[in-house]
């Protein structure tokens, strides 16, 4: 049976500012409704099947507390520049110490491109205004599933 990630609700304290800075940084404005004691905006990053929402009456989560929201690029370098320009503040690009994925928080973090330069391993961060944290990560290119069925999980993502 096939499952579609298709919404990540993403609490924010001020609807109208959130909306803003996602559609400032070129992301679709796909709803904003509301009705009694609820606002439901529903807003999509560019070339992606999953939106993220956010309004009022929509959760119970703490604004600020979504964290490690990835968006897949292919060129970190020009993602980067792109959100640079439409207002974002984005955190130079990283790989991290310890391998392929980045640990939580800021730990292990090494400046630059993975030296390498393989898929999964480059980040660059940002928050929006309420410090709900994203991650780019870059994927060039990606194993074929048959790849995958021979390979152990644990060879794909180690340091050479």
């Amino acid at each position: 049976m096939d499952m579609g990630l298709e919404v990540v609700v993403v609490p924010v304290t001020d609807v109208d500012r959130a909306k803003a800075f996602y559609t400032r940084l070129g992301w679709r404005l796909d709803g904003d409704t509301s009705g009694d004691e609820l606002r439901f905006v529903q807003i999509t990053p560019p070339g992606s099947r999953c939106s993220i929402a956010f309004g009022s009456g929509i959760t119970t989560a703490v604004p600020g507390t979504a964290q490690g929201l990835h968006l897949v690029v292919v060129d970190i370098e020009a993602a980067r520049a792109d959100l640079q320009e439409r207002g974002a503040e984005v955190s130079e690009v990283f790989h991290d110490g310890g391998g392929v994925f980045h640990h939580g928080g800021h730990r292990e973090r090494v400046p630059g491109l993975d030296p390498g330069r393989r898929s999964y391993a480059s980040f660059a961060s940002f928050a929006d205004p309420d410090g709900n944290g994203w991650l780019l990560q870059e994927v060039a290119s990606r194993p074929t599933a048959a790849a995958l069925q021979h390979e152990a999980p644990q060879e794909r993502w180690r340091t050479p």
